[in-house]
């Protein structure tokens, strides 16, 4: 499974995962550059990076990750999240939907052109998230829902 991630991978650098990725770059430097966005160009590193080599990994919110809030998963996530989209979230979603439908016009390109659709939803709200291996993400998944019964019954059940 992970010689396909690997070719999976190599394909996507070729097939827009490069531009994309340097494209959330950018707009991570224009973020730090301006002071005030580096909350936000802190996200834009960590999906740009995620942009560039997708295949294998998964964005996963932080509180499903940790089990507790932080600032980017509270209130002030959210509401960083509505700043992001306005100024910046769109226009990267536009470059990914943009990309899937060049892929999809190829046959062959049709999975590159969903991880690039899934990377468009990502970039309208990345605030509050974190990029880890899908086993990673699977495993805290489980835990929360996991910590959510548990909560609900009152009692501790296996």
């Amino acid at each position: 499974m992970q010689t396909l991630g690997c070719l999976g991978n190599a394909l996507w650098f070729i097939m827009g995962g490069f531009f994309m990725g340097l494209a959330w770059w950018l707009v991570g430097i224009l973020c730090f550059i301006s002071i005030i966005g580096i909350p936000w160009g802190r996200a834009c590193f960590v999906m740009g990076n995620f942009a560039f080599l997708p295949f294998g990994s998964v964005p996963v919110s932080r509180d499903v990750l940790t089990g507790r809030s932080d600032i980017g998963t509270g209130i002030f996530g959210g509401i960083g999240n509505i700043i992001w989209l306005l100024v910046a979230g769109i226009w990267i979603a536009i470059g990914h939907l943009g990309c899937a439908v060049a892929c999809a016009v190829t046959i062959i390109g049709i999975p590159f052109a969903w991880q690039h659709v899934k990377l468009a939803a990502l970039a309208l709200c990345p605030i509050g998230k974190t990029i880890v291996p899908a086993q990673v993400a699977e495993a805290a998944e489980q835990e929360a829902a996991l910590r959510a019964y548990r909560g609900r019954s009152g009692r501790e059940r296996d």
